[in-house]
């Protein structure tokens, strides 16, 4: 029998005619298995991300609605591109209740000009831009979180879609990468950048520990690797894709704190002068960081949890530093206001980076994010 090229269920249609049903049956078969099999995204820039110069433009995701039979979401995207330094992809809007790093990069595109770049920035402000349009965590269309989606699926809900291009397509095009989160609606950080934890030696961690240091945050947290929450954020994306990735937590509370801001726009603009790739920006003076304060969060006593639902009073504050079986805050009951409120404890000392913001809280919100000085 003569080979058959089998470019796609429409032309391989076009034999029906010449072909016995099961084997057409197993033709069909053949082909949804070589579709589902794909690892090519269907999310298309409206730019080539490989063009030099200053582009501004949208990542093209399908998605056809009752609004809009052949819509797409548009993703923000901008690159600028001159020389041949090295490529940064900076994104915020992973979450899209967290605004400072969204304020941050909106101000950086403004700013940076090619002439004034050796490599590549690429930018994305909204990175989960439906979870950003509506100012919430999750995305409203499939209700998932994309710092949980990595690697993502080409043929999966929109949030995996978006996990998937920005790990295979945007973080195999850079050579380090910085993604800005905050607090959100639910908590608030002390300005604080994350790296992934690494032994002696691993150099991929020692770097990562050079751009925390360039970054100058008042407090850095080393993140340990593995686990399923590990595995699965644009840190980990950047690691398998051999890119050197940090994060940031700047503020939350559902707002803009302009302390936090001040930090992460100025730490944005020491790594980028640092790396030499917009090494003609003239930082401000007094810009040399303040000493930045290790720490760890390398146990889940770090976190405190509420045990049961109820109106939550913390007793401690940012900054403060705890020790085991201090009380942390109490969980009230007005529905039951003879009860006792809960004492809510801390199980090992730190550092209280992050604290909950709304005082309702249910059985397994997180109350306190500790760090803690053990290396």
């Amino acid at each position: 029998m003569r080979s058959i090229e089998l470019g796609s269920i429409s032309g391989a249609s076009r034999l029906l005619t010449s072909l016995s049903r099961p084997l057409w049956d197993a033709l069909k078969l053949k082909l949804w298995n070589e579709k589902m099999t794909s690892t090519t995204s269907i999310i298309e820039p409206s730019f080539d991300l490989s063009a030099s110069g200053k582009h501004l433009g949208y990542l093209k995701l399908p998605h056809s609605v009752h609004r809009s039979a052949y819509g797409f979401i548009p993703i923000p995207i901008v690159s600028v591109k001159n020389g041949t330094g090295p490529t940064i992809l900076l994104s915020s809007g992973v979450h899209g209740d967290e605004f400072e790093g969204q304020i941050a990069l909106t101000k950086l595109i403004k700013e940076i000009e090619p002439a004034q770049v050796n490599g590549q920035v690429i930018i994305l402000t909204m990175t989960n831009f439906p979870a950003a349009k509506a100012g919430l965590r999750t995305s409203p269309i499939d209700d998932l979180n994309l710092n949980r989606e990595f690697p993502g699926d080409p043929h999966g809900t929109p949030t995996s879609q978006i996990a998937h291009f920005v790990e295979t397509v945007l973080m195999s095009m850079a050579d380090y990468s910085l993604d800005i989160h905050s607090g959100g609606t639910s908590l608030h950080y002390l300005p604080t950048i994350l790296y992934r934890a690494g032994k002696v030696g691993d150099e991929q961690a020692d770097k990562c520990k050079e751009l925390v240091t360039t970054f100058g945050a008042p407090y850095a947290i080393a993140m340990p690797s593995g686990g399923n929450k590990g595995i699965r954020t644009t840190m980990a994306a950047a690691e398998r894709q051999n890119a050197i990735g940090i994060g940031g937590e700047f503020g939350g509370s559902g707002s803009v704190s302009s302390e936090s801001l001040q930090i992460c726009e100025l730490g944005i603009r020491r790594l980028l002068h640092h790396l030499k790739i917009w090494s003609r920006i003239t930082l401000p003076p007094a810009s040399e960081p303040e000493e930045t304060v290790y720490l760890n969060s390398n146990s889940e006593n770090l976190l405190v949890y509420a045990d049961q639902a109820g109106l939550f009073e913390p007793a401690v504050q940012l900054g403060d530093m705890v020790v085991t079986n201090q009380i942390a805050g109490y969980l009230h009951h007005p529905d039951t206001p003879w009860l006792k409120p809960e004492e809510v404890r801390f199980k090992t000392d730190g550092l209280v980076l992050a604290k909950r913001i709304p005082s309702l809280s249910e059985r397994g919100d997180c109350l306190f994010h500790l760090g803690n000085f053990d290396r």
